[in-house]
């Protein structure tokens, strides 16, 4: 059961499918540009990873959505609504995780969730329910009347986000939700993650972890140097920007044949990948070189675009803490 707050809700109009559109937007500290021209859009459902470096510009792009820090350019509309410089109109659909733990050590985790329910305007009966909701989707129903600093470091992440579930947002921001926490923990966030998206929240993930977008996301934005340098499904970004590659081994090959429509060749393991735009061609060469040459062909496969690459390609860099 929805509970009613005083202020009016928002109409979400006609294209309910596009939730939140991004356009120009700036910040800067000082000297730094923090944000330059950050632009993205992002579909109701949709679970959308920023990925990049610390200092990219992730943590203050979601500030700037959630009304924390206010940008000195650009738009941000929710459901078509400018909520750029007004996001406490809309407060109700959003829900965020920063990436600093923001609980009181000293109360218990049914507490600490009691206080940020009522902050979120939930009460009563309503407020018992949730909290028991959120406890059960975070598995720590059973420590509920534990003081937070007996919680490990994942376990308090876990009510973090427990505390942002609270009033059942449409959008969910979570800022490098797995730092520094166990394999537990960990797997137990993405878990959680994947069931809320399967239930229609739209999630927005920031992580410096390639691995967490691959199995997370929808779609992906790269982040560096406060712009974003290249977004879309994760697909896309691997056609687009990733090289196609062969990956061969063989008994006794001391060096790979030349080809010549092979780019780059490495060192991988007891084999090498070469990487090539034509790869059916350059296969069956090099099937017909090492057959020529009597060698025994161990291994012999197309090997998939990394994301790791993309990110070198698009950014100049390689991904960095």
């Amino acid at each position: 059961m929805e509970h009613v707050l005083a202020k009016p809700r928002v109409e979400t109009g006609a294209n309910d499918n596009l939730l939140l559109e991004v356009s120009g937007l700036r910040k800067g500290y000082g000297k730094k540009q923090a944000l330059n021209e950050v632009t993205f859009s992002l579909r109701a459902g949709t679970s959308f990873g920023f990925l990049g470096p610390n200092g990219a510009g992730k943590s203050t792009t979601m500030k700037i959505l959630t009304g924390i820090v206010k940008a000195d350019g650009g738009q941000v509309k929710l459901f078509g609504r400018d909520i750029t410089n007004n996001t406490g109109a809309v407060a109700e659909y959003i829900g965020y995780v920063p990436q600093e733990i923001t609980l009181y050590e000293k109360m218990s985790a049914y507490d600490n969730l009691e206080f940020f329910g009522q902050a979120y305007g939930v009460r009563g009966n309503e407020l018992k329910l949730r909290i028991r909701e959120v406890l059960e989707k975070t598995g720590l129903g059973d420590r509920a009347k534990d003081e937070i600093k007996t919680f490990s470091g994942g376990m308090k992440r876990r009510i973090n986000i427990a505390a942002a579930l609270l009033h059942r947002p449409k959008l969910l921001i979570l800022d490098e939700p797995t730092v520094g926490i166990d394999p537990q923990s960990r797997n137990h966030i993405f878990e959680m993650i994947r069931e809320l998206n399967n239930e229609g929240v739209t999630i927005i993930y920031s992580t410096h972890y390639m691995e967490e977008v691959e199995v997370l996301c929808d779609e992906i934005a790269i982040m560096d140097q406060g712009s974003i340098k290249a977004s879309g499904p994760l697909g896309e970004l691997l056609e687009r920007y990733g090289r196609q590659a062969i990956y061969m081994e063989a008994a006794g090959m001391k060096e790979p044949p030349r080809d010549p429509d092979v780019i780059k060749t490495t060192k991988e393991g007891s084999g090498w990948i070469m990487e090539t735009a034509n790869v059916g061609e350059v296969m069956q060469r090099l099937l017909l070189a090492a057959s020529q040459q009597r060698y025994d062909v161990k291994q012999l496969e197309v090997v998939r675009p990394s994301l790791e690459q993309v990110f070198l390609t698009v950014t100049g860099t390689a991904l960095r803490d």
